[in-house]
């Protein structure tokens, strides 16, 4: 089993960071690609870096012929509607995967993250996926996305500092990770506050896999059909 793995924004650093965590988790036999566009914002925070990265990430997805499945590597679920329109694999977000494994290991979550410039986006995905009732509180900790890559950071202490507060507040009995980039801390931070700590990044590839081994596809109708283009150069190709 091949999984793609897009990280969205271009630090190729972080990259492999997600590479990593996610290659911890993989099953054995599974292989993980991780990359990034060469080009776009360095960092994705907010809506407008958003809509910039989308432009590689299709572009990775589309160019890359041998893959079972995606995961999209940025928590705001970058393009994944678009992605899924690409391919009939599995594509999954890690917000989304992240969301759906909190709501079945507890009543009510909240999602520590980084800058209050991304709460909106991650509250609109919520609502979108059905779990705004489930989530207590989406919360900033105002650690910028490459402060987590700067040696000798304290972003892991301001992080947990919100996970605490997040505990104390909101009740919270699982925490979300609202970055990828917090892949590394998830189990230092569940250990330390004696709840689920759940990473995106390994929860969409868990997902990733079962979904292969139970020959799972995209669907191909309504929204998730192939853009005009691809199913005239698939028609094209067949004559």
């Amino acid at each position: 089993m091949r999984i793609l793995v897009v990280n969205p924004n271009s630090t190729r650093h972080m990259t492999d960071k997600i590479g990593a965590a996610a290659r911890r988790v993989a099953s054995p036999g599974t292989e993980i690609l991780a990359v990034n566009p060469k080009e776009g914002p360095a960092a994705i925070e907010g809506y407008y870096d958003e809509a910039m990265c989308v432009p590689g990430l299709l572009e990775i997805i589309s160019g890359t012929v041998d893959f079972d499945a995606v995961v999209i590597a940025c928590f705001d679920d970058t393009g994944l509607d678009a992605a899924r329109c690409l391919t009939d694999r599995p594509v999954i977000g890690i917000g989304e995967a992240a969301y759906h494994m909190a709501s079945m290991l507890s009543n009510r979550f909240s999602v520590v993250t980084t800058l209050a410039r991304s709460v909106p986006a991650l509250e609109h995905n919520l609502t979108r996926y059905g779990l705004a009732a489930r989530c207590a509180r989406v919360r900033a900790s105002d650690v910028p996305v490459l402060e987590l890559e700067r040696p000798g950071s304290d972003a892991c202490g301001r992080i947990s500092a919100e996970v605490g507060r997040a505990i104390a507040e909101d009740r919270a009995e699982a925490i979300v990770l609202g970055c990828a980039g917090m892949a590394d801390f998830a189990a230092s931070l569940s250990a330390e506050h004696g709840l689920p700590v759940i990473d995106g990044v390994v929860a969409a590839v868990a997902l990733c896999e079962a979904m292969v081994r139970l020959n799972l596809q995209t669907s191909r109708r309504g929204g998730y059909a192939p853009p005009v283009a691809a199913r005239d150069e698939t028609r094209a190709a067949a004559t």
